[in-house]
């Protein structure tokens, strides 16, 4: 019993965490990061990092929109397309695209649903765009979109900030430009938002 003691007491020393009321320990089911600048004023922005071709993605997202049902009022939500590799820009680019049009959130479960449970091979801009125009989207106003100058400097902003947030997977959320947590870290993606809510109401504590 005594080891076992020395052996937490230590193991905490270690890695920095300390649990909190609800049992979360900082360095273990999230992580402190380098401070990030936030674009939401005087609320609390919240950061999803994902990518159309994830399947972990696929599944975590309708509970992350069960969760947005419900989020405090006090929260922005901000999606973040991640790009690890040079092909995931057509993602990247589409969604950007789809917000500008009004369309990102109509279409987003589309894109989703298409690649995972039809099994849509939708990888390059033509099978993209031979899908949306399918869907119903302008073609050439989505053309026009995706290969805007404004559409460049986001997704050049998106590459950025899964660099200084130091992503290495997605689906991952980032609380207030402080915290980062995934499905792997919390153990779920139910706990995932359990902690995203235990974060934002210290966040709104601490303001």
């Amino acid at each position: 019993m005594f080891k076992k003691l020395v052996f937490g007491i230590l193991f905490l020393f270690i890695t920095g965490g300390v649990a909190n009321a609800e049992g979360y320990t900082e360095g273990v089911e999230y992580k402190r990061v380098t401070e990030q600048p936030t674009e939401t004023g005087g609320k609390i922005e919240v950061l999803e990092f994902f990518w159309y071709g994830c399947p972990h993605c696929y599944k975590f997202d309708p509970i992350l929109s069960e969760w947005l049902k419900t989020k405090p009022d006090n929260v922005e939500f901000i999606r973040v397309p991640a790009v690890f590799r040079p092909e995931w820009k057509v993602h990247a680019r589409t969604y950007y695209a789809l917000q500008a049009m009004g369309l990102g959130e109509k279409y987003h479960d589309d894109i989703f649903h298409a690649m995972h449970r039809d099994k849509k091979n939708i990888y390059t801009f033509e099978a993209m765009i031979d899908f949306l125009v399918s869907k119903g989207v302008n073609k050439d106003e989505f053309e026009a979109a995706y290969n805007s100058f404004s559409i460049d400097g986001q997704v050049r902003k998106a590459i950025k900030k899964v660099k200084d947030y130091a992503i290495d997977g997605v689906p991952a959320i980032a609380i207030n430009g402080k915290y980062l947590l995934s499905g792997k870290s919390a153990g779920s993606y139910e706990n995932m938002l359990r902690i995203a809510d235990y974060l934002i109401k210290q966040e709104a504590a601490s303001k």
